[in-house]
């Protein structure tokens, strides 16, 4: 084998503004664009490898941009010489630098996996398993609005090809309800419906909410972990304590995808429903969510989150066509995209 060692880490920051104005979450927490961070690391072959990690703001789970930035201020130094493909090792050397901060160990961690793959000629999804043959169903993210423009929002994303869709809930029951009633009224055969309050709803409102709703409306509300289903740990005691029926994943809070494949691995074990999404990203971020759903056996893969279609900005050229909500991962080595460096400008941050 080939001697790969990491010779220099440069770090972009990207502003991804929100494609529909203002994102509302539960209890009015309001987003209009994203701060991303971009890593590539560049190895002594010419080989590199890019990674994503963009936090939704400061407000949905325990990390910002700010601190994914100075996280890897902290990570880079360590990993400067070691070989990417060890990706379980390029983790403890990360651990050792830094505790927790996974946002942060994200962005590496997928770059090394984009590396590896070029380095050996395979897709990222061959690595961690590999393919299935399951075409990916795409959602698309609606946040809080009112009853009249979900609807409308609903009809503009089933015109852009969507079968499923996670409308954002969080108020109160009865406007809730009349939410849910609305987002559901054209509902077409195929289609399906998350409802997702994150973290907005204790058990009494989510009883009265679905109280309200008419019998017979055909959506998902099961009980899924995501802000809480933070590492390995959390997913285990989750199941110990039968507290949910599958998890919203999202690859940078777990860390990136070595933690992910593991986290993957417990939940199938368990017979869970996965739906991998991050947390927001642009094209970078998406390539990484289609490789690990590749990897899922269709029993257990709900959907997958289109991060592109939330932001306005393309990073990175990528074969990723999405027919009639359905898209699957090209075979093209590592993640099979071209960052866009003139969107990228200059590193604000290399380490080497």
């Amino acid at each position: 084998m080939v001697d790969l060692a990491i010779t220099r880490i440069d770090v972009f920051q990207v502003d991804l503004p929100y494609s529909h104005g203002v994102y509302v979450l539960s209890a009015g927490r309001e987003y209009r664009s994203f701060d991303s961070t971009i890593v590539r690391i560049t190895t002594n072959t010419g080989i590199e490898g890019w990674g994503e990690s963009c936090p939704f703001g400061s407000t949905y789970v325990a990390s910002h941009a700010l601190g994914v930035r100075a996280g890897l201020a902290q990570i880079a130094p360590s990993i400067i010489g070691l070989d990417p493909r060890r990706v379980d090792r390029i983790n403890d050397a990360m651990d050792a630098a830094l505790l927790g901060h996974e946002a942060a160990k994200a962005a590496i961690d997928i770059a090394c996996w984009d590396a590896f793959g070029k380095s050996v000629g395979l897709s990222v999804c061959e690595l961690l398993g590999g393919r299935t043959n399951v075409k990916l169903p795409t959602i698309s993210s609606i946040g809080v609005m009112s009853p009249e423009d979900v609807r409308k929002q609903v009809a503009k994303d089933r015109a852009n090809g969507y079968r499923g869709y996670s409308i954002k809930i969080g108020q109160e029951p009865a406007a809730d309800a009349a939410l849910i009633v609305a987002a559901m009224a054209d509902k077409q055969p195929g289609e399906f419906f998350l409802v997702d309050a994150n973290c907005g709803l204790t058990v009494e409102t989510a009883l009265r909410t679905l109280k309200l709703l008419p019998e017979g409306l055909d959506f998902v509300h099961p009980m899924i972990f995501d802000e809480l289903a933070t590492n390995e740990a959390s997913i285990v005691q989750a199941i110990a304590d039968d507290a949910a029926e599958g998890i919203g994943f999202k690859i940078s809070k777990a860390g990136g995808l070595t933690r992910g494949r593991r986290q993957r691995d417990i939940c199938i074990a368990a017979g869970y429903t996965i739906s991998v999404q991050d947390t927001v990203g642009s094209d970078i971020s998406f390539a990484t969510i289609v490789h690990l759903a590749q990897t899922i056996p269709e029993r257990n893969l709900r959907c997958i989150l289109d991060t592109r279609d939330m932001v306005t900005v393309k990073t990175a050229d990528c074969d990723y066509p999405v027919h009639d909500g359905l898209v699957t991962a090209p075979s093209a080595p590592g993640l099979g995209m071209k960052p866009r460096l003139d969107v990228l400008g200059e590193p604000v941050a290399s380490y080497y």
